[in-house]
């Protein structure tokens, strides 16, 4: 199966699952961490489902990088966090637990981050939960 096209599916029941099972197979093993720059190309994709789950999966690999490919490309990374959609801001949120965990050295350019974030474009409703994400983030770090 190609996980790629997997996860851009448009049953997003069927690529959500995929998600949790790379996700898992992540935890476990290196295996995906060859997919590394495919899921960084998810991101730009025009569905705000596929940029994140390419997100997930990239910070997935966290524990994986010895070559330094987040860091490389912690930017682009870190600009879905500007995601138009709050639901995938919140899921990014938590996706970077992983980097925070298993990549200490980026925790001062994911912080600054954090702090330049503008949260006024969210309706009032999803704000405090974006906030509530960055503070369970922030006492990762």
């Amino acid at each position: 199966m190609d996980i790629i096209a997997g996860l851009e599916n448009k049953n997003h029941t069927e690529a959500y699952q995929l998600l949790l099972e790379l996700e898992g197979r992540s935890a476990e093993s290196d295996e995906l961490y060859a997919y590394f720059e495919a899921f960084l190309k998810l991101l730009e994709s025009k569905s705000s489902f596929v940029r994140t789950r390419g997100f997930r999966l990239a910070c997935a690999q966290a524990q994986w990088d010895i070559e330094g490919k987040i860091e490389q490309n912690l930017d682009t990374l870190l600009s879905m966090l500007e995601d138009e959609k709050p639901i995938a801001v919140r899921q990014c949120l938590a996706a970077l637990h992983q980097v925070v965990l298993y990549q200490p050295d980026l925790i001062g350019k994911i912080e600054e981050k954090l702090k330049a974030m503008d949260l006024s474009k969210y309706k009032d409703s999803m704000r405090p939960l974006i906030e509530k994400d960055v503070e369970a983030l922030r006492k990762m770090m």
